[in-house]
């Protein structure tokens, strides 16, 4: 059975937690005096039905049905608990919605057809995890509020004018990891390490940024780094092969196509004494050494706490900005088997 380990580590930015109040009428109570006349009672009767009416008007209102659609990249842990998160907290507001969950299996051109589909639809909210299906919604609408998630830099991706003040129809959360941080633990794991390996797809621009980020770190620790691309996940298994007697160590930051492919990795990895520093929790889980990691499932949680603020609060969208988890959200992962495997010590980590 695999073992993790999991500690809190101090590293992202501060988020903000809302809550929801909901308020409610009671239609007024109407008393006739005993010697009200007919066209007295006929008047009483009128305004007590006006009354009812607008009564239940407004109980109407406060319990409209939602439609959200939900599109996601691919299906993987850390998208799923992102995804997971987002529905737990609509209802934990009571918000009352339907939801049309649909997943692209990592074909972008397939996320333009459900992008499509989902602004035909007319929903109210439409939520894309990961930075291609957020591109194809954003691309798709200028009217529905759509919410994004696990997409490292909105403004980077062009998905908004500026993180701070999105400006447009787009808002969200951001899943931008502590890259530096990671590398320290790679370095600390394994002080001998000269040459990494970054690994990720060519094909999304989350992955550019976050490997320039590694790059500069790890440089910054006196090591080399070298860039290690495929655009799909058929190429993986050729990729890391030649990885091995060239590197050291490899890093792959939150990238889908590889995050899905993480087992392929790390079996490679393995089998060749390469230990794999990861970007998140599930690519640990799925056979990767450790990682600092951002909790997934409470980043779609302050997501879903958005979209409540937007659906029954009126929210600006446009003055929302995107949001980050605290870092109390943060924790170390080691795989121990992985660790053991590799004959690596990682009991100080602890």
């Amino acid at each position: 059975m695999k073992k993790t380990a999991k500690v809190a580590s101090l590293i992202l930015a501060g988020a903000m937690m809302m809550s929801l109040t909901a308020c409610g009428s009671k239609p007024a109570e109407t008393t006739a005096a005993p010697e009200t006349t007919t066209a007295e009672a006929a008047s009483s009767a009128a305004d007590t039905k006006a009354e009812e009416t607008t009564a239940e008007a407004a109980k109407t209102d406060d319990g409209k049905q939602f439609k959200i659609g939900v599109l996601q990249l691919v299906q993987h842990s850390a998208l799923d608990a992102a995804n997971k998160g987002f529905i737990q907290a609509l209802d934990d507001a009571g918000l009352n919605y339907t939801v049309d969950q649909q997943n692209a299996s990592g074909d972008q051109p397939t996320c333009q057809t459900i992008a499509s589909k989902l602004v035909n639809d007319g929903d109210d909210l439409i939520l894309a995890i990961a930075t291609p299906a957020a591109q194809a919604v954003a691309g798709a609408t200028t009217d529905i509020p759509v919410l994004l998630t696990a997409v490292t830099d909105p403004a980077e991706s062009d998905l908004v004018a500026s993180n701070d003040v999105p400006g447009g129809n787009v808002s969200g959360t951001s899943d931008l990891t502590p890259v530096k941080e990671q590398i320290d633990l790679l370095k600390q794991i394994l002080p001998d390490a000269q040459t990494i390996g970054v690994l990720y797809c060519s094909a999304e621009s989350n992955s550019e940024i976050q490997a320039k980020m590694a790059r500069e770190a790890i440089e910054a620790k006196g090591m080399k780094a070298i860039d290690y691309t495929v655009s799909n996940s058929n190429e993986l298994q050729t990729v890391v092969t030649s990885m091995v007697g060239n590197v050291d160590a490899i890093y792959a930051p939150t990238d889908n196509t590889i995050a899905a492919g993480m087992a392929t990795v790390a079996m490679v990895a393995s089998d060749n004494g390469i230990p794999v520093i990861c970007g998140e929790e599930g690519m640990v889980d799925a056979g990767g050494l450790a990682t600092y990691g951002i909790d997934y499932f409470q980043l779609g949680y302050l997501t879903g706490q958005q979209a409540v603020r937007i659906l029954t609060e009126g929210a600006d969208i446009s003055q929302m900005p995107i949001e980050y988890l605290p870092a109390d959200k943060c924790n170390l992962t080691v795989n121990e088997d992985t660790a053991a495997a590799l004959g690596i010590d990682v009991s100080g980590l602890k």
